[in-house]
């Protein structure tokens, strides 16, 4: 494949106000034809890009023409031009003024008009420390200066919250200071992996637009606000994982990412009346109310707020689904993977009474580090706010546990079955294949009837193998074999079964307008997080030394992410064939689809319009995703190419006492 030389530029909105240090005096939006492949007075016009150290753009480049066609289809498909607008560009030979139009076409015209101005867009795809092209931004009396990559305008380390006390609910910054310099990434929160600290509570923006004081709501992007998975004990929203340069670009969404308090300084409960938990939780609901106060500002709609997570980030999307402190702040929700059920997954849908969480955890926590050594409440947790931070969340016993304090959480699991309120949003939800195959060993022998009893002990062993439901593959390698249905059954005890029942009581009572379901049947394993390693890996061979897609592999936990984010070909991470560049920009159109309208289905006119055909023709292919109801209990399957199947393991989870009427009973 050849590098694709795209046009890459920075729309200027009005070529009379020409920003300045201290004010943008216009709105700016991106124009780059993303297609995540990253192997990728007219005088005053020209002010105004040099302002933004950038000079009028040079229509010419392999692709210039039929990428900024798309561009410009894009904004007349938006009704932000007209068909007949024309843009300035950089003179011609012997300082002809030049202007080109929607349909690519550069003319020669009048010096004198007004237009908008087209400037050059010189950020290279990722930014070094000496490559950042920064930009002062102002905003309601603030100062932040950015930086601008390739893709988006980046504000790194952005404070949402004040620094808080150690086990004490989260506040939205209030501080004096009104200069910061937001092209440095801030703190992750202290977790066990190390570094980090309490100080953490800092957000990145990605953005495609900044606004103007004169910007319709009409033209603010919407949001996607990103909740960090990590066992509630790890991660950040620094993670190049979740970067939201191509989401923004692609997708034309403000893309957020969070950080929240984890482990034992996010999540403690004692019974003492005041430490009540959920301290993480209180961290992601002031972070919500940060963006909602402040989002606009950097070109997102506060009323058009889609909260994701996946893993820990999906239970925290369910937490906020049913929190009262959340419900009516944001308007869609995309818990992806979210744990429910047996063993590990158990506290993630099911959560703790703070009576259960102490003596689960704080009686122990107070016993490591002797803080149990007297009877008041208050000299206890003076004790624990001294204790070495570090240390505290790489004891023996630490704490990732949502507990039911009564303020965030007011139910034992998100109330699907109608005996509390849920946020009446729009939900985009799903799993992974083999979500579960992650979450266990390898079989270390062949006996089967052990191995299944390892995994599960509220139905027999024997009587699983008896049932013919769970019958192993005959392949050569028995392990393997054995460990296809271990992974199978904890698929199903930790993630499908009772995701399945919540989606089908859900829809039963209507408590949500739409909800759509997917599977994932494809996958590109993260390298940080990949257990049972090759099992979650295409086969390797001579001549597939990425891995053979086409051949059968376990699609595991944090499989759909790069997908999912378009952060494939960057951070070393190639393309292993022809079929994932498709199915990322495929994956990633259905998501912001849904953050746009909050439906999935991407428009056919939209696509037309940007010229994103890959998708437009697998779409072809698949047809419409249809919103499951109590009649169409079908699901998307997402592979190349994708597919509508009914929901799968239905008598397997019946069998493990995970029927789909669970929540009947």
């Amino acid at each position: 494949m050849l590098p694709r030389v795209a046009v890459a530029a920075v729309l200027v909105a009005g070529a009379w106000a020409v920003p300045s240090a201290s004010s943008l005096g216009t709105s700016l939006t991106f124009l780059y034809q993303n297609d995540l492949d990253c192997s990728q007075n007219q005088g005053r016009a020209a002010a105004s890009c040099e302002a933004l150290g950038e000079t009028l753009l040079v229509p010419n480049g392999t692709h210039f023409t039929s990428d900024i066609r798309a561009q410009f289809n894009y904004l007349v498909f938006k009704k932000q031009f007209p068909p007949t607008q024309q843009f300035w560009v950089a003179s011609g030979a012997f300082g002809a003024c030049r202007a080109i139009n929607t349909f690519g076409l550069v003319l020669p015209t009048s010096c004198t008009k007004s237009l908008p101005v087209l400037c050059s867009q010189s950020a290279p795809f990722r930014t070094t420390d000496n490559q950042v092209l920064r930009n002062d931004f102002s905003s309601t009396g603030t100062r932040l200066t950015l930086y601008r990559d390739h893709l988006s305008f980046r504000f790194m380390g952005v404070r949402y919250g004040n620094t808080p006390q150690r086990f004490t609910y989260s506040t939205v910054f209030s501080g004096p200071e009104k200069t910061f310099n937001n092209t440095v990434k801030g703190s992750q929160c202290v977790q066990a992996s190390g570094g980090g600290s309490e100080d953490c509570l800092f957000l990145n923006i990605f953005t495609p637009f900044i606004p103007s004081a004169s910007t319709k709501k009409s033209e603010l992007r919407p949001v996607l606000f990103h909740i960090h998975g990590g066992a509630f004990t790890s991660g950040n929203a620094n993670d190049g994982t979740f970067d939201g340069g191509a989401f923004s670009s692609r997708g034309d969404i403000v893309v957020v990412d969070i950080n929240y308090r984890l482990s034992t300084l996010g999540f403690l409960a004692l019974d003492d009346g005041v430490t009540n938990g959920n301290f993480g939780i209180s961290d992601q609901v002031t972070a919500l109310n940060w963006v909602r106060a402040n989002i606009a500002a950097f070109g997102g709609d506060p009323d058009r707020i889609t909260i994701v997570g996946q893993s820990a980030g999906a239970s925290s999307v369910r937490i906020l689904m049913a929190s009262p402190e959340a419900i009516g702040k944001f308007s869609a929700a995309i818990p992806m993977s979210n744990l429910a059920g047996l063993n590990f997954a158990t506290i993630f849908s099911n959560y703790l009474t703070i009576a259960q969480e102490v003596q689960q955890s704080a009686i122990p926590i107070l016993a490591l580090t002797g803080c149990n050594t007297t009877t008041s409440n208050a000299e206890r947790l003076a004790c624990l706010r001294a204790f070495d931070a570090q240390k505290l969340v790489t004891l023996s016993t630490t704490v990732r546990t949502p507990v039911v304090d009564g303020k965030f959480i007011t139910s034992g699991q998100l109330p699907v079955d109608g005996s509390a309120p849920v946020a009446h949003v729009p939900v985009l939800m799903g799993i992974m294949r083999d979500d579960g195959a992650a979450f266990i060993g390898f079989p270390t022998n062949t006996n089967i009837t052990q191995q299944i009893g390892s995994i599960i002990s509220t139905v027999p062993a024997t009587n699983i193998m008896a049932s013919g439901l769970f019958d192993p593959p005959s392949g050569p390698n028995a392990t393997l074999n054995v460990f296809n249905v271990t992974a199978r059954i904890t698929t199903d005890i930790e993630f499908r079964c009772l995701d399945h029942a919540s989606v089908f009581s859900s829809v039963k009572r209507k408590l949500f307008p739409n909800l759509w379901f997917y599977q994932f049947d494809r996958s590109y394993q993260t390298p940080g997080f990949d257990p049972n390693f090759p099992t979650c890996d295409p086969p390797v061979d001579d001549a597939h030394p990425l891995g053979d897609t086409t051949k059968e592999y376990f699609h595991c936990h944090s499989g759909e992410l790069y997908y999912t984010w378009g952060t494939l070909g960057q951070f070393s991470l190639p393309f292993r064939d022809d079929l994932d560049l498709p199915f990322s920009q495929f994956v990633q159109d259905h998501w912001t689809a849904f953050a746009h309208t909050h439906d999935p289905n991407p428009d056919p006119a939209l696509l037309i319009a940007r010229g994103y055909t890959a998708t437009l023709q697998q779409l072809a292919r698949t047809g419409h995703w249809e919103p499951v109801t109590t009649r169409n209990l079908r699901m998307k399957i997402f592979n190349t190419p994708a597919r509508f199947e009914a929901f799968q393991e239905s008598k397997q989870c019946d069998f493990l006492n995970f029927p789909l009427d669970f929540y009947e009973n």
